[in-house]
């Protein structure tokens, strides 16, 4: 393999895509979502026209996906959350269904976007989960419009662009059109094929989304709008710092102080780092989805020891 293709392979699994199994590759555009979506449509929305699809019943989930990629990533774990959720997907701003247009792709309007949607869609409020790309969206969407959000988790998002691994800087910053050609026989560009409403603006998605991966962000100030109750899931091989993820989740006000035998001092945030998990594979490890359901339903499988004690009198 060329140190071209190298770069461009790296750059794209930075990007969030990861690799789904074969068999869901086969039809994009069916095996993850439409044929069991309830309900699906599209929204124009500040010069973005969004496709959605809602799928299951119960309390309200929007889930995001990561770059370069779509809502059928969610294909092989969906039925874990639409047994007790309405699922609301969708393309985000140039991916799947979606097409790029002419506006520039932003985090911040994007969120601005995810919100606008699920009030015209009816909800007045949503759990949201965002993985990656979808975290980024995510994080915009809680910060900005807090009152929309009821819990939020964020998978493999850095707060910050020195977050990621040294290494993985450049090898994002080179994802540019010139990808596009090697890119043909690749999953994230058949998948974009069989569904995007013009597979000729893959080389300029490609370019949006390398200037992006290219401009230093530090969400900070976003972090600390956040007023909901925020859980925090990473691999334990992510590609992102584990000294990062600890200040993620101090700056949250967890890992400041010790909890105490009564979890009289429990930070209302959490943090999850799954065993066995990279930031290629997580938006599609059953273990985060089994995580993060108790806390988006309030929930917690632990009591304290004197809990624990009293109950056994």
């Amino acid at each position: 393999m060329s140190n071209l293709n190298r770069l461009v392979c790296a750059a794209v699994l930075a990007l969030s895509m990861g690799t789904l199994p074969a068999a869901a590759w086969e039809s994009p555009a069916t095996a993850a979502t439409e044929s069991s979506a309830k309900k699906t449509g599209r929204l124009a929305i500040n010069s973005v026209d969004y496709y959605y699809e809602v799928h299951g019943q119960g309390e309200p989930l929007l889930l995001l996906h990561g770059g370069l990629g779509s809502i059928d990533m969610f294909a092989p774990v969906l039925p874990l959350l639409t047994a007790s959720r309405e699922v609301i997907l969708v393309d985000l701003h140039g991916h799947g269904r979606t097409a790029l247009g002419k506006r520039p792709i932003v985090m911040a309007d994007i969120g601005r976007d995810m919100s606008e949607l699920v009030a015209r869609l009816g909800y007045v409020q949503v759990d949201l989960m965002g993985y990656s790309f979808g975290a980024w969206a995510a994080l915009h969407m809680a910060a900005g419009a807090p009152s929309r959000v009821r819990r939020l988790v964020l998978m493999s998002l850095p707060y910050s662009r020195d977050g990621f691994f040294p290494e993985m800087l450049p090898q994002q910053a080179g994802l540019s059109a010139a990808s596009a050609d090697m890119m043909r026989d690749t999953p994230m560009y058949k998948s974009y094929a069989a569904v995007a409403p013009n597979v000729a603006e893959f080389p300029r998605l490609l370019d949006e989304m390398g200037r992006l991966m290219r401009t230093p962000y530090d969400y900070s100030a976003e972090v600390e709008k956040l007023s909901m109750p925020v859980m925090l899931i990473f691999g334990d091989s992510d590609m992102i710092r584990p000294e990062h993820i600890v200040s993620f989740y101090q700056k949250l006000g967890g890992g400041l102080k010790d909890a105490g035998w009564q979890r009289e001092h429990m930070a209302k945030n959490r943090l999850a780092i799954l065993p066995d998990v990279t930031h290629y594979d997580a938006f599609m490890a059953p273990a985060a989805y089994r995580t993060a359901l108790p806390f988006l339903d309030g929930k917690s499988g632990t009591t304290s020891w004197a809990e624990a004690v009293d109950r056994g009198r």
